[in-house]
């Protein structure tokens, strides 16, 4: 009888064993701690509501970093819109806000004026209370995002701008830890970041 049944054990055994496999991969690989790249730099801006926001302000939680401007056709609005998928996926668990901020960051403040920031901003249906929407001298802002997350800035002259679609997750200590490329749309899932948020909140 078991010499009968012999080679059904044995593929059952297999199976059981690639199971087992496949879940150590998937739930233990997926905790393995992000790099730090590297420490982000001081900044100091205006936010939508007018008051000052610094980097200390923000100390303290985990934070998703996003340079865009309201006048952009096309990507700037399309990643914050997935920015805002991140933002109810963690305002499930209550984290948004309480242990997570956004902080998106005007490239081009001559023109995106708090009232037009705020258009802009309630379009996606952004939570102010854990998502600042900040503006601040262009030079400075150039250099931070540049120093902090080498996006490159190029144009021209002064006034023109090129960036790269990126966004940055930072921990609670200021050091990015990971970067997005937005231009790729498939590989900025919401659930994944939001994921990946949790999982430096539980550091």
């Amino acid at each position: 009888m078991l010499k009968k049944y012999k080679w059904t054990w044995m593929l059952l055994g297999l199976a059981l064993i690639m199971a087992v496999y496949l879940m150590w991969g998937t739930v233990f690989a997926s905790k393995e701690k992000l790099p730090e790249i590297r420490e982000i730099q001081s900044f100091s801006m205006e936010n939508v509501d007018g008051s000052t926001v610094s980097l200390e302000d923000t100390q303290g939680k985990v934070r998703l970093f996003y340079f865009y401007f309201t006048s952009c056709p096309d990507v700037c609005p399309i990643t914050t819109f997935t920015l805002s998928q991140v933002q109810d996926l963690l305002k499930e668990d209550d984290t948004f806000g309480k242990d997570v901020s956004f902080v998106s960051i005007s490239f081009d403040p001559k023109v995106d004026t708090r009232e037009k920031i705020k258009t802009f901003a309630d379009r996606f249906h952004a939570d102010y209370s854990g998502w600042y929407f900040l503006r601040g001298d262009m030079d400075k802002t150039k250099q931070f995002a540049r120093d902090s997350f080498q996006i490159m800035i190029e144009g021209e002259n002064k006034d023109d701008f090129a960036h790269m679609n990126m966004i940055g997750l930072v921990d609670e200590n200021n050091q990015l830890r990971k970067v997005y490329n937005a231009f790729n749309t498939e590989a900025v899932v919401p659930a994944v970041i939001a994921e990946d948020i949790r999982n430096l909140i539980k550091e």
